[in-house]
């Protein structure tokens, strides 16, 4: 399977490419370009990996047969179980018109190799029919971000959409089919002072152990990056019950904003879950490019993605961030569809035969891949 070399990389990765932010007593030992995950290649003539299709199935919140995924898939969650990837990805269904309006579930497909997907017809999580109603209808469950602990429990943190306001919920599975939702995540928190807000994207910590990408924890607690507008941080004891870090005047901490002139001028939305490395912790995100303030070397409104690097020992400490995206719109089918100003958005990360399997959303209109195969200088593999 040959492979096409994302445009543009050399340039991205050269030492120029990224700004650093040490510590005042730290200044000589900046970190080099060699923390960034990649290069990810395209593989030639597979993508995208997933279409719309026609499958049918008996929606409990309208009570009737609907065809879930006929207008667009995109923004994949990838995790691996059994030996094979599985991706999770959003699907809308032809219930409407316009970003945001249609009813969104979240379907399944695994792969063997990474390409050739094999689909559930039915999806495996969906609004209607249970006690969270309230706040995943009429809009569904949205951008799911899936990571596994070590003993195979797998957390998916998706948005709850009632079209009112968008929320982080979480589900729980053993096999990746029938899961267990447990309502927002941040619902106990202070009194539910940030149940009520919106609040999406969320990445949480994992490392590779045992040949296996796995939840890590910070301090004896698990832990997450979150946010659209801004990277902010959250903590766990259990995985479903969340807290967000909070900073000195008691509001949630701003690990990186969005950067006029930047690409990520507008948004800095978290994506898959972030890495431990042997330079430190990794957030990969997309960066949305603002149409005023933004990088004029890329299109006004794309998303693309960048990359920050955080201390191991102090995952609120950026160390390192791309000044320019690591990955963006290149093949047609990512500037055409939904977003027609251009979308490669990152969410689905999985660690399979010694590669990385990056999942992305391809103009909230279909699901494609990129592979990683240089990654031994980077990850802590046990």
């Amino acid at each position: 399977m040959k492979l096409k070399l994302i445009m543009g990389l050399i340039g991205v990765l050269s030492f120029s490419s990224f700004s650093t932010l040490p510590s005042s007593d730290d200044t000589d030992k900046k970190p080099q370009e060699s923390w960034v995950i990649g290069p990810f290649l395209r593989p030639e003539g597979v993508n995208p990996v997933l279409v719309p299709q026609p499958a049918s199935f008996h929606c409990p919140m309208r009570k009737e047969q609907v065809k879930w995924e006929e207008s667009d898939v995109f923004n994949p969650a990838a995790t691996v179980k059994d030996g094979k990837i599985v991706v999770l990805y959003r699907a809308e269904d032809n219930s409407a018109q316009g970003i945001g309006k249609r009813t969104s579930r979240i379907g399944y497909a695994e792969s063997a190799d990474g390409v050739t997907m094999k689909r559930l017809d039915s999806p495996v999580l969906f609004p209607g029919g249970d006690e969270f109603e309230s706040i995943e209808c009429p809009g569904g469950c949205e951008d799911p971000r899936v990571a596994m602990t070590e003993d195979g429990l797998y957390v998916m943190l998706y948005t709850a959409w009632n079209r009112k306001t968008p929320r982080l919920a979480v589900a729980t599975s053993k096999d990746l089919k029938n899961w267990t939702k447990h309502g927002l995540a941040f619902e106990k928190a202070y009194d539910g002072r940030f149940a009520r807000i919106a609040t999406k994207s969320a990445s949480i910590l994992t490392k590779v152990k045992g040949g296996k990408l796995v939840i890590d924890k910070v301090d004896g607690k698990y832990f997450m990056y979150w946010g659209e507008y801004a990277v902010h941080a959250a903590t766990s004891d259990n995985l479903t019950d969340w807290y967000p870090v909070l900073d000195e005047n008691n509001e949630l901490l701003k690990i990186a904003k969005p950067r006029n002139g930047y690409f990520d001028s507008q948004m800095t939305e978290c994506g898959p879950p972030a890495i431990r490395t042997k330079q430190g912790i990794v957030l990969m995100y997309n960066g949305k490019n603002d149409k005023k303030r933004g990088d004029v070397n890329y299109p006004a409104g794309a998303y693309c993605a960048g990359q920050l690097l955080l201390d191991s020992k102090d995952p609120y400490k950026v160390l390192g961030r791309l000044d320019k995206p690591f990955f963006m719109p290149e093949a047609p089918f990512e500037k055409s569809g939904q977003y027609k100003d251009g979308t490669v958005f990152i969410e689905g990360l999985a660690y399979y035969k010694k590669k990385l399997y990056l999942y992305y959303g391809c103009a909230d209109s279909k699901v494609a891949v990129a592979i990683c195969d240089d990654i031994k200088r980077l990850l802590k593999v046990k």
